[in-house]
């Protein structure tokens, strides 16, 4: 038995101990709420602003992504642009070469038809007085030429077959550095467009990538969007439905077609009807008006009866109260009169308490000066 009670003892100490640390515990939760000045806010629903500033985080990222796919797109674009003008460069800079390399090598200055107006040569290549035996300057009164001679038949044959055949051989040098050049031009003009053209679908390929992304997941967004409006519009047309049968039930069973006398009751009670619902009065209510309004004229007059006799009670009254008032007002004078003189006693004995009782607060009550321990014992627990 008495091991019995020694375990009852300690199952309920550790009860209570277990108690203590309960409330411990609330008291500091308590606290930690009580003392904390963003918690202890009044008047506001904290949960209704977070899901404010979330929808507005989620609204911002949202406008940040968009910004940034734009910006990506504008990047895209300015690198597909600077590329086509680096092309158009290079195009006009071949053109540019090749029509200097042109005039260089075909139209020099000499072979124009003018040049001989400005050759610095021109007295060097001047025509002699007599170039050959068929000049037309050559007359008979220039004596520049005499029946029989041909002087320089020989060498002119042969100066003129040497010239053919160096014209001949230049034209084929020339003819050859063209085509050389031009080939050269042309691998290198197939080379750069090919590279070109191989950036240029790998960035259209990104880009269809991308599009084709965004388009998927546009494209689910408006499938979700467009299965949740034809729901919502379905609930609406089934509730729209329900309310016309509804009401058309409830005109059909209503009083306005049926013509329900209890339709023109009011509901502020059976004394009071609806104007418009009301078809009149019927003969029992018209006698009952007219036998209240009979009742009414007598009981008006018995009223007038009683109201004359009291106003004459009243009047005499009135002279009895005056002269009782009379005498209780100067009764009351001589009273308050005695009670000034016994006040001014008390007032002059209280007085001397007072002062009495301030001499000793000042000199014994309050000689002890609160210290900062004094105030250190207040707001140290929630409640």
């Amino acid at each position: 038995m008495s091991g019995l009670g020694l375990g009852r003892e300690a199952q309920e100490a550790a009860a209570v101990a277990a108690a203590l640390e309960r409330r411990r515990q609330r008291e500091l939760q308590r606290q930690s709420r009580v003392f904390n000045a963003w918690l202890r806010t009044i008047g506001v629903d904290k949960d209704a602003l977070d899901a404010q500033v979330k929808d507005r985080k989620i609204q911002e990222a949202a406008k940040k992504a968009r910004n940034e796919e734009l910006a990506n797109e504008f990047k895209q674009n300015d690198k597909i642009m600077c590329m086509l003008e680096e092309r158009q460069k290079y195009v006009i800079r071949n053109i540019n070469k090749a029509v200097s390399d042109f005039q260089k090598n075909f139209q020099k200055p000499e072979t124009r038809r003018e040049f001989d107006l400005s050759d610095p040569q021109a007295l060097k290549k001047d025509r002699p007085a007599r170039l050959s035996d068929n000049d037309p300057r050559c007359t008979v009164s220039g004596l520049q030429k005499f029946m029989g001679e041909d002087l320089n038949y020989s060498l002119r044959m042969k100066f003129q077959k040497e010239q053919l055949r160096e014209w001949s051989l230049q034209q084929q040098r020339d003819w050859k550095n063209a085509l050389a050049d031009k080939k050269f031009l042309d691998d290198l003009h197939d080379k750069n467009r090919i590279e070109l053209d191989r950036k240029t679908m790998e960035q259209q390929r990104t880009e269809e990538e991308t599009h084709r992304a965004v388009c998927a997941a546009t494209k689910e967004f408006n499938r979700s969007q467009a299965a949740e409006l034809a729901e919502r519009k379905k609930l609406e047309k089934h509730q729209k439905m329900k309310d016309d049968m509804d009401e058309i039930s409830s005109l059909l069973q209503g009083d306005l077609l049926s013509e329900n006398p209890e339709q023109a009751t009011s509901s502020f009670g059976r004394h009071r009807v609806i104007t418009d619902r009301w078809k009149g009065m019927n003969q029992d209510q018209l006698m009952a008006i007219r036998s209240s309004q009979q009742q009414q004229v007598l009981e008006k007059l018995r009223l007038k009866e009683e109201e004359r006799r009291r106003d004459a009670e009243w009047d005499r009254q009135s002279i009895q109260a005056a002269r009782a008032q009379l005498i209780l007002e100067r009764h009351q004078q001589r009273q308050s009169w005695e009670r000034c003189r016994a006040l001014d006693s008390i007032n002059a004995e209280l007085s001397q308490e007072q002062k009495s009782k301030n001499i000793y607060l000042k000199e014994e009550e309050y000689s002890n000066v609160p210290t900062s321990q004094y105030f250190a014992q207040f707001n140290t627990t929630s409640r």
